[in-house]
């Protein structure tokens, strides 16, 4: 599961009078609290200052001027992605929620760690009834436009959101900045597969209380609003009906545990038309089949979003743009390797040219009779370099794989080929009876093929963190201590799509891994940050075959 890590988020404009108050109340919970001024005037600004000099919890933001709430809180939920907080609790500064609940609401976000934790307001007298019955008017359009009942008020700032889904929203669509935020936000999260959870809160209007509601400019922003919602739910009706009638569990586990997507009959349906109508019949199904898979997967999708938004920000832009249309080439493009694979294995790809840039220095390490690791990752498409090895009896190349996850399409690959199952090395882990059984492999002078970014299902798997693609992200311990123990040389390995067909990537990566005694586990980090540094940089000359589909970068968690 995901560490609960929240922080809470306070958007502030000309509220210096309660803002102490607010931040004094909050502090004996002993969440950060990320303060976002929204251009205040000179004498908040001051009260802010002091108040962020006083109050040790207190993280404080500027904005150069006003805004709107909806892009301060924008701002405070970059920052708390970037401070790496896994949720944030949006709270608002006049002092009209009531703070005694929480500790509720930190509680349900921590059992429910996807969904997002929206305040239900129980008013009492001091509410006017002007602002309970206009509310109204705003359900009623966002359960048209959810085609649910699931959201119970789309107008209360009271929130806990879950922070990186949030981000990569907030990234790919424009979200408003002003009064109509907190409607909009709610919806698209939902309409993104988002669970939402509502919890009953008391809501005051203080006395004299500073509102910066707009009667006539705010009411017209929001019905422009509701207006875009509903036509972005027309096309999106048939998938909000599908959740409706066949609801998902939302949960998070390791990618081990996970279930596949799809179906044995689908598998069957592409291979019985890549043998009758070959690859292009093949691939033209697989479009379709990829689009309704980039529909119903949020879980997918988000992962793309966000592996292109850091990819896309650490490029300089060059690389493809997070997006629905870029998720969905980044997921086809994984599935197209499949084919590949399945073509590989029937002996279909002679026509693909092949270029292997490196070949001289690998047939050099064939040649010398030692046996290696070939370190790799889940980008390209190892497998297919397996299946020419094999079936062209070029070398004794074996794949070290955590299969229990894909049984249906390595039985698919089996079925017709059964020399997939040759040199295919299933683990569990990295320990010592695996060491051993390698061991042997490689004093035969075999080589063993295995990637470096997935952390191992073993609950005790150890991780190390390393800096990848402008974030940290938890890599696993097991490769390289494993390529110690064999005491041979470690290459980096990948075959990667291109126009033309594949090209091979083989380069030097250590002579030897060496773990000093005293200095183990900042050696480890070094190899470990040097793999993730080229993982990178070959991310970047092939940015959508990377095809590690999950939340990469949840802190203290294994994937």
């Amino acid at each position: 599961m995901m560490r609960f890590n929240p922080c809470i988020i306070i958007p502030i404009y000309n509220h210096k009078d309660t803002i102490a108050a607010v931040v004094d109340r909050l502090s004996v919970y002993g969440y950060p609290v990320l303060i976002v001024d929204d251009g205040s005037d000179q004498a908040t600004r001051h009260t802010l200052v002091q108040l962020a000099e006083q109050q040790p919890t207190v993280t404080l933001f500027h904005l150069p001027q006003n805004a709107g709430k909806g892009a301060a809180v924008l701002h405070g939920m970059r920052q708390a992605h970037r401070l790496g907080f896994s949720h944030a609790l949006q709270v608002d500064a006049d002092g009209q929620h009531d703070l005694d609940d929480v500790p509720a609401f930190m509680s349900v976000g921590e059992s429910n760690p996807w969904a997002v934790i929206s305040g239900k307001p129980i008013y009492d007298a001091s509410a006017p009834a002007g602002r309970r019955y206009g509310r109204l008017v705003t359900h009623f359009w966002v359960w048209v436009e959810t085609l649910s009942f699931s959201i119970g008020d789309s107008m209360c700032g009271f929130r806990l959101y879950p922070v990186a889904p949030t981000v990569q929203l907030i990234d790919r669509v424009r979200i408003p900045s002003r009064m109509a935020f907190d409607i909009e936000i709610i919806v698209r999260l939902f309409w993104a597969g988002l669970p939402v959870i509502n919890q009953p809160t008391r809501v005051i209007y203080p006395e004299g209380g500073l509102s910066h509601f707009d009667m006539l400019r705010d009411n017209v922003r929001i019905s422009a609003m509701h207006t875009r919602l509903f036509f972005g739910m027309l096309w999106r009706s048939p998938l909000l009906l599908w959740r409706k009638c066949f609801p998902r569990r939302f949960e998070e586990q390791h990618w081990s545990r996970q279930d596949e997507r799809g179906t044995s009959l689908g598998l069957r349906l592409v291979m019985l038309t890549y043998r009758l109508l070959g690859d292009a019949g093949a691939r033209a199904l697989l479009r379709l089949i990829v689009l309704w898979f980039a529909l119903t997967s949020g879980r997918a999708r988000r992962a793309s979003y966000e592996y292109l938004s850091r990819l896309h920000q650490v490029s300089g832009g060059v690389t493809p743009a997070p997006g629905w249309r870029n998720a969905y080439r980044h997921i086809l493009s994984f599935a197209e390797s499949g084919l590949d694979k399945l073509a590989a294995w029937t002996g279909r790809v002679a026509h693909r040219a092949i270029r292997f840039p490196q070949q001289p220095a690998f047939e050099t390490l064939l040649a010398s009779g030692k046996g290696a690791v070939l370190l790799g990752a889940h980008l390209g498409n190892l497998e297919m370099l397996r299946a020419l090895a094999n079936l062209n009896g070029i070398a004794r190349v074996n794949a070290v794989v955590y299969t229990e996850h894909a049984q249906r399409f390595n039985g698919a690959l089996s079925s017709v080929n059964p020399q997939f199952q040759v040199n295919l090395l299933q683990i569990s882990d990295m320990g010592p009876d695996t060491a051993i059984r390698l061991r042997d492999k490689v004093d035969q002078g075999e080589l063993l093929v295995i990637v470096g970014d997935r952390t191992p299902p073993a609950d005790n798997g150890r991780v190390v963190p390393a800096q990848f693609l402008g974030h940290e992200a938890l890599f696993p311990q097991g490769p390289f201590i494993l390529g110690a123990l064999l005491e041979c040389p470690v290459y980096l390995f990948f075959c990667l799509k291109t126009d033309t067909g594949y090209q091979v990537e083989f380069e030097a990566f250590a002579e030897q891994l060496v773990l000093p005694r005293g200095e183990r586990q900042q050696a480890i980090s070094r190899y470990v940050q040097q793999y993730a540094d080229r993982l990178a940089w070959y991310c970047q000359q092939a940015p959508l075959q990377w095809f590690n589909f999950f939340d990469f970068w949840a802190r203290n968690r294994k994937q």
